[in-house]
């Protein structure tokens, strides 16, 4: 549970400018906020189905925007080269090529 919720977090970060002002608000209250179905349904004057509902339906356009998009992919493998990039630094028998081929492949994401 603890993965999705960090994943989505990520995912409304980069795509939350494409979101409705009503479905940001509700993914930033459930997901940020912690705030439960209820409080939400509470807050908005709306059942907790239709609050489920909504947060369910922009989970689902979050993850159809990453398929698209691969905003959040590129990031993950854009991290792994910098802290690739940083191991080999640390290392002392690192080699210049090395260090190339992992700005090459930082290139290749943009």
């Amino acid at each position: 549970m603890l993965e999705k919720t960090m994943r989505i977090n990520y995912l409304f970060d980069f795509y939350q400018s494409l979101l409705t002002e009503k479905q940001k608000s509700y993914m930033s209250l459930y997901y940020l906020d912690d705030y439960s179905l209820g409080e939400i349904a509470d807050e908005y004057d709306i059942s907790r189905q239709a609050v489920y509902d909504n947060i369910k339906r922009t989970e689902a356009m979050l993850e159809e925007y990453e398929m698209k998009l691969l905003l959040f992919q590129k990031f993950q493998e854009r991290t792994m080269w910098i802290a690739k990039m940083k191991e080999l630094i640390d290392t002392e028998t690192y080699s210049k090529d090395d260090l190339l081929a992992a700005v090459i492949e930082l290139e290749k994401l943009d």
